[in-house]
């Protein structure tokens, strides 16, 4: 189907909504209306990296930084021009 992608995100919780925010330090932001409490913010980051890129959120995992603002994000199953395009 496709590749494993990696890619860095910089996460805002507590934000008004969950949206791409462009970018953060070279890296791409992602608001997200969810608390960093109990994992709740992780949980929403990969519902919505996980639905906008049209896959299931078994395919989306967070490699690194899960209790960091700074993460890296595995993606299985696009490719990253992919990626890329729907996260913009």
């Amino acid at each position: 189907m496709g590749a494993t992608v990696r890619i860095n995100v910089y996460v805002q919780p507590r934000a008004s909504r969950t949206e791409v925010a462009g970018t953060y330090d070279g890296v791409l932001k992602v608001r997200l209306a969810a608390p960093p409490v109990e994992g709740a913010a992780n949980a929403a980051l990969i519902e919505f990296v996980a639905d906008k890129l049209g896959v299931a959120k078994s395919r989306v995992r967070i490699v690194a930084g899960a209790s960091s603002r700074r993460k890296v994000l595995e993606i299985e199953g696009v490719d990253e021009r992919a990626v890329t395009a729907m996260l913009r």
